[in-house]
């Protein structure tokens, strides 16, 4: 397990807390930083599942990376 993961989840707990906190108090300082540190995590945890994918199966991430460049390289052309 990639550590991004795992902050990522760490950080993802964090925002709905603050945002549960912003709620509670009504500040809505807390509440959108914890919607921030919500999406960071989520995004952190993507990551972490993405570097995980790509030890995994190397190969297959390389022959879809490539299937990417390709179909944007023909994009660009047209």
């Amino acid at each position: 397990m990639d550590e991004n993961r795992v902050t990522g989840a760490a950080r993802e707990g964090l925002g709905r807390a603050q945002e549960a906190a912003g709620v509670l108090t009504g500040n809505d300082e807390y509440r959108a930083r914890g919607a921030y540190n919500q999406g960071a995590g989520t995004a952190e945890n993507m990551v972490g599942q993405l570097c995980d994918n790509v030890r995994e199966q190397p190969l297959t991430s390389l022959a879809i990376a490539a299937g990417i460049g390709y179909i944007l390289g023909r994009l660009r052309i047209l």
